[in-house]
Order: C-alpha cells, then sequence, then structure tokens
C-alpha cells in the first residue's frame, strides 16, 4: 500500500524550535515525528511513501538516509508550495494502479490503528475515508458534519458557526476518483478549502479512537511531551 506524507510545513508557530529544522523532524521523547510516522507505515503495512519537501529539504534528506525504514521512500522538492492538494494532483502517478490510497499530514502525531481504517474504508465504499477527532475549537478546525452512516453530509473549514465538533485530523484513505474533483492549472491548491467541499456525500468520516495531536503550537508540542505513549 501507498501513502502520500505531507512534511513541506514551516512550522512557524513552533519557532525557535523550528528555526534549524523543520517541523516534521521536531522531536517527541527524542525522535523527531517522522520517525513516527514511517514507523506506524512499517506497522500496518505502508510500504511505499512520497514526502514533499520545502523548508530545510536536506535536513530531512539526511534523516532518512541515516535512519533505515522497511518503507520504501520518494522525496519531492517543492521550491514553492503547491499546497496540500496541489502535492497530491502532480504526485498523482506515484499512486497510479493502487485501489486505494493513504494521505497523511505530517505534523499530527499519532498512534492510529490503520487496519480499523482500511476495515471502515472497505465497508463503505466512499471515494474518500477522513479520519476524524472530537475538537473543544471547531472554529479553528475542518468540520464535518455526519449522518446515521457515517457519511459527511457537510464539511466546512474553520467554520464561524461550527454545526458539530467532528474535526479533519489530516488522516485519508482515498480512491482513484477524487483526482475528477482536482482543477487542471498549476494554482496553489488546499485540499482542505478547494478539493474536500466537493467530496461531500462522497466520502465517510470515520472517527479516531487512539491518541492523535496536532503540534503545530509551542502549547501542543509540550502537551505531545507529556502525553505520548509511543506506537
Amino acid at each position: 500500500m501507498k501513502a502520500f506524507l505531507l512534511a513541506a510545513g514551516l512550522g512557524t508557530r513552533l519557532r525557535p524550535i523550528t528555526n534549524k529544522i523543520p517541523k516534521c523532524l521536531v522531536k517527541i521523547h527524542n525522535q523527531p515525528l517522522l520517525y513516527y510516522w514511517l514507523k506506524l507505515c512499517e506497522k500496518y503495512g505502508v510500504n511505499e511513501v512520497i514526502i514533499n519537501l520545502h523548508y530545510l529539504p536536506e535536513k530531512v534528506k539526511e534523516f532518512l538516509e541515516k535512519n533505515q525504514t522497511a518503507v520504501r521512500l520518494k522525496t519531492v522538492y517543492e521550491e514553492e508550495l503547491f499546497g496540500s492538494g496541489g502535492t497530491i494532483f502532480k504526485n498523482k502517478d506515484f499512486v497510479k494502479g493502487e485501489e486505494s490510497f493513504f494521505i497523511f499530514y505530517a505534523d499530527n502525531l499519532t498512534n492510529v490503528n490503520l487496519d480499523k481504517i482500511k476495515s471502515f474504508h472497505k465497508t463503505h465504499n466512499g471515494f474518500l475515508t477522513m479520519g476524524l477527532f472530537m475538537t473543544n475549537s471547531p472554529e479553528n478546525c475542518g468540520i464535518a458534519e455526519l449522518d446515521g452512516n457515517k457519511r459527511i453530509i457537510d464539511f466546512v473549514e474553520k467554520p464561524k458557526k461550527p454545526k458539530s465538533n467532528l474535526a479533519n485530523a489530516g488522516i485519508y484513505l482515498a480512491r482513484q476518483e477524487i483526482f475528477s474533483f482536482f482543477p487542471n492549472d498549476n494554482k496553489l491548491i488546499d485540499f482542505g478549502v478547494d478539493i474536500l467541499p466537493k467530496l461531500v456525500n462522497k466520502m465517510y468520516g470515520y472517527l479516531i479512537s487512539e491518541y492523535l495531536i496536532d503540534i503545530g503550537t509551542m502549547e501542543n508540542y509540550e502537551k505531545a511531551q507529556k502525553e505520548w505513549k509511543g506506537l
């Protein structure tokens, strides 16, 4: 199985930590986020991963060269950021022939059971399965509304009047059909803003019960240091 690991974030809210390293190399318990993602992929049979790079790409390559993994890796450098959706679309040939593939946002720390997501995805047969978590600040997240069959009937990025507290976890299992919803131009594409709303009624939401946190802020980074129990 294959996955996109979106790791080009600047990590501006984690400065000064990210002055010298990219966000995906920020350490939790003496190991960078990227280490945990690769171990998670190994654990659940995701054996090929493409990683996009932008800020301090040589640091990421150096880490990958020094740390052996069973996962086959491909890195792609973006001189100018394509956006989360742009990276996926420009590298869609990487998943050519795959019935389904994962998309991960590398700024999250999680020990989610990917086998459970695979099973849910197969049962519900949507174009995309979105991992969800319960949030206390829905106005700062992408928010999904579900029907009784877990179908996503509404999705809004950072809504002023949230309809639920089910937030996008940045973990997806997608099918080839999603590519028909991407624009055929070279503009920056935000997956959450430009693509996911088009998939309403064609995607399903899976509530993640395992540990998950976005370490994009100093507060959450410090919280993760205290709470993380590993994979």
